[in-house]
């Protein structure tokens, strides 16, 4: 299976560690945000990730290289000239390099210690999300999770991780261009294709410089 990491936002809540860098490339205890992610897939046994790039994308590669130092092959979905395509449009632009079969998905903005070999797309379905408790910043969650199968209303509520896995089917009939990932799913929700599952462990969301600092702080 290979997997896609969500690197190309502006990181603008992040400003001014973001002025001149990715938020991806933001250090946790010492390492790039995005390099906890990879060696996490790594140890899942995935070997092929595409990282795309948008805002001052050309230091990803910079940085991360073809993905040897790590025992992975990186390959890079360049947005970094038609602006931002938010997460379904810069999925459907990265297909060619995703192929044919089911994939993961992670936003490079959190951090978390998910094990992604757990993984599982049932064959009837077209994604499978991973939904946690409803911090903070979103109490109100985004989807309802019961007996494996998410749906777009009900009780109980769940927040989406931004880990998910994805049948390129989901994206295929896009046109290119930005397009957000919520509409795609709540389309499937409604033909019964998303099903999901709870995760208790560690996660955060990465997007105030305060939260970056807090779990810095944790960790050392």
């Amino acid at each position: 299976m290979r997997a896609m990491i969500l690197a190309a936002g502006h990181g603008k809540r992040m400003r001014p560690l973001t002025d001149n860098l990715p938020k991806p490339l933001l250090e946790i205890a010492g390492k790039p945000l995005i390099v906890w992610h990879i060696e996490n897939l790594k140890q899942a046994g995935v070997e092929d990730i595409v990282i795309n790039m948008g805002w001052k994308g050309w230091k990803l590669p910079e940085v991360l290289g073809n993905g040897s130092n790590y025992g992975v092959n990186l390959h890079y979905s360049d947005e970094q000239g038609t602006g931002p395509l938010e997460t379904a449009g810069g999925i459907h632009h990265a297909l060619p390099l995703l192929g044919s079969e089911p994939f993961i998905v992670v936003n490079g903005d959190i951090w978390c210690d998910f094990n992604f070999s757990n993984l599982h797309l049932a064959n009837d379905n077209l994604a499978h999300l991973v939904l946690i408790d409803n911090p903070e910043h979103n109490p109100d969650g985004d989807f309802c999770l019961r007996d494996s199968r998410v749906y777009d209303a009900g009780e109980p509520r769940f927040t989406f991780s931004g880990i998910g896995c994805y049948r390129p089917e989901l994206f295929s009939s896009l046109p290119a261009g930005k397009a957000a990932l919520a509409p795609l799913l709540r389309n499937a929700m409604s033909d019964k294709k998303v099903n999901g599952e709870y995760f208790s462990g560690e996660w955060r969301d990465i997007g105030t410089p305060e939260r970056l600092q807090q779990l810095n702080n944790e960790l050392s």
